[in-house]
């Protein structure tokens, strides 16, 4: 991934929390075919040190885990916090007009080796974490044990899982930070009026620790 300095995030715990707090990433492997991609969900441990391992499932019936090459390099990508970044926001614009449009994004790429597995243990054990992480916060949160055993067996026989151990973590945090104070300013208050706080509030975090 392209990472000018200004952007470049390469602060271990802030990538692990991010990856902690990841939603949907993408699963590329290299077959024998090209390469496949697939989306889904990726819980993060952070054993094995120093980077840790992505944990999920895909179905049976997805060709990926049967064509990925053994042994090869897989990427997971995980997109954060994005917007479009208007130059009429830029304090640059009123003053001497030489600015263009651009887009603010988070992006995290890890490099590793996957492998898929078929244990009805340790796939009912991966599924239970997974609902405990996106269901956990809810006022009325579902468990893997609301639905009848038989059922659940049922279901973990369509998929296989997926663990991911790390070998390289890339972070990439583009939030301004090459732009002028006063534009910054501009991109946080913007943001904010268009309804994208959970951006703004990137923007003014990253900028405030380029300050420091």
């Amino acid at each position: 991934m392209y990472r000018p300095p200004a952007f470049r995030e390469e602060d271990l715990p802030t990538l692990q929390a991010a990856l902690r707090d990841s939603g949907l990433a993408t699963l590329v492997s290299v077959g024998a075919n090209g390469l496949i991609a697939t989306p889904l969900p990726l819980l993060y441990d952070p054993a094995p040190a120093p980077w840790g391992m992505l944990l999920g499932h895909v179905a049976k019936a997805n060709p990926h885990w049967r064509e990925a090459s053994a042994g090869a390099e897989s990427l997971a990508l995980f997109q954060g916090p994005d917007a479009y970044i208007t130059p009429s926001w830029y304090a640059a614009k009123r003053e001497h007009g030489k600015v263009v449009p651009t887009w603010n994004y988070v992006a995290i790429h890890a490099y590793g080796r996957v492998e898929f597995f078929e244990d009805a243990a340790r796939l009912h054990a991966l599924v239970t974490r997974l609902t405990g992480k996106f269901e956990g916060g809810r006022a009325a949160p579902w468990a893997v044990t609301d639905a009848p055993e038989p059922f659940i067996a049922s279901q973990i026989k369509g998929i296989v899982g997926v663990a991911f151990t790390i070998t390289r973590l890339e972070g990439k945090w583009k939030m301004s930070q090459n732009r002028p104070a006063a534009d910054r300013a501009g991109v946080v208050a913007g943001l904010e009026a268009e309804g994208r706080p959970e951006v703004a509030a990137v923007v003014a975090a990253r900028n405030e620790a380029a300050k420091g």
